[in-house]
């Protein structure tokens, strides 16, 4: 294996296991961890005061996503993932405009980028400042050469050659008039959907509550809307969903709870609601923050019809035949955002 990404994978290795410590609250383990203790505390602190930057990115979504990345950052799981690809004959400058609506959301695209040896011209979200740059500052205490590879700025783009964006619909628009001639991939909107078929177990059903609720609904592999069976009973997930009631004592969630009642109580829509989250059958794909949408279905093979033709518009989708109940936000490292494997774009520009 190439030397430098050996290193490089080996400095992402021992990441994973400073997120693992920090997702656990683990108290400082000494130097073996490969930071001092101040440095150690440092981040710590990061941890546990990140909703002063972002009210949603409260220590335990932050350790959730610490411990999700702590799982996928191992020797083995990198290896496999980069060994289809030829490490960068050349590095390339990749600008990553990133998104900022979970912890993190876009460290995936950095990793690909300098795992394939390439440099990152990192514009963050304001949204999400502080967690990343964090991360690669350890990072280059294991591989000094990431300290050439990143760069992060805030004002206008230049000096690059490739480009991954990711937004709204709107601002995807934008991207495309400013970067399409360029090498690119470019994100719009996406959302989650979960389908039921009436067999699912209330452990499943439970589990689906992670689906809905990790990091507040906010991500795109977050489930906004179920298709049920014509004959399924909505209490059973109401009651599945029931140990999650304790969100809505974060200010932020139980205001858009608050707001979205209010808004289709006004408008007479039929709601079904228990202090946490309102249920309301609709044929959007995205529901609000604190809602669900639910659909009723009558055969698999229209339902999968009507998905086929709306697919650009979904992320994830779980079920008993597709991605496990519980594990919409813990992707792997080959579950590509939009699936478009980012590895490969990278290797084309060699």
């Amino acid at each position: 294996m190439n030397s430098k990404k050996e290193q490089r994978i080996l400095a992402f290795v021992q990441i994973g296991k400073i997120l693992k410590l920090w997702g656990t609250s683990a108290v400082y383990p000494g130097y073996s961890c490969g930071l001092t203790e101040d440095e150690y505390a440092a981040g710590m602190h990061i941890v546990e005061t990140s909703h002063t930057y972002n009210g949603w990115f409260t220590s335990e979504e932050v350790r959730k996503m610490f411990n999700n990345w702590s799982e996928e950052l191992t020797e083995e799981k990198l290896l496999a993932w980069t060994s289809p690809f030829t490490y960068a004959l050349e590095s390339k400058t990749v600008a990553i405009i990133c998104a900022g609506n979970i912890p993190m959301v876009g460290f995936h695209d950095i990793l690909s980028v300098l795992i394939m040896g390439h440099r990152a011209l990192i514009k963050l979200s304001t949204d999400d400042a502080v967690l990343i740059p964090l991360v690669l500052k350890i990072a280059m205490k294991f591989d000094n050469s990431l300290e050439n590879a990143c760069q992060f700025v805030s004002g206008k783009l230049v000096d690059f050659h490739a480009v991954i964006a990711t937004g709204s619909n709107s601002s995807a628009v934008h991207f495309e008039t400013y970067f399409g001639k360029y090498p690119h991939i470019i994100r719009k909107h996406r959302t989650s959907i979960a389908i039921l078929d009436g067999s699912e177990s209330e452990e499943q059903l439970h589990l689906l509550g992670n689906d809905i609720f990790d990091y507040f609904g906010l991500g795109c592999r977050n489930v906004t809307k179920v298709f049920i069976p014509e004959d399924f009973d909505l209490d059973r997930i109401f009651k599945a969903l029931y140990s999650f009631k304790e969100i809505k004592n974060h200010n932020k969630y139980a205001n858009n709870y608050d707001y979205n009642k209010a808004v289709w109580l006004l408008n007479k829509e039929d709601l079904l609601e228990n202090g946490f989250i309102i249920f309301k059958q609709d044929s959007n794909l995205t529901s609000p923050v604190a809602s669900l949408f639910y659909e009723r279905y009558a055969n698999m093979e229209s339902l999968r019809q009507t998905l086929n033709s709306r697919e650009n518009e979904i992320q994830c989708e779980v079920g008993n035949h597709s991605t496990p109940f519980g594990e919409a936000q813990k992707p792997s490292l080959n579950d590509y955002a939009d699936q478009v494997n980012t590895l490969e774009f990278l290797s084309q520009l060699n």
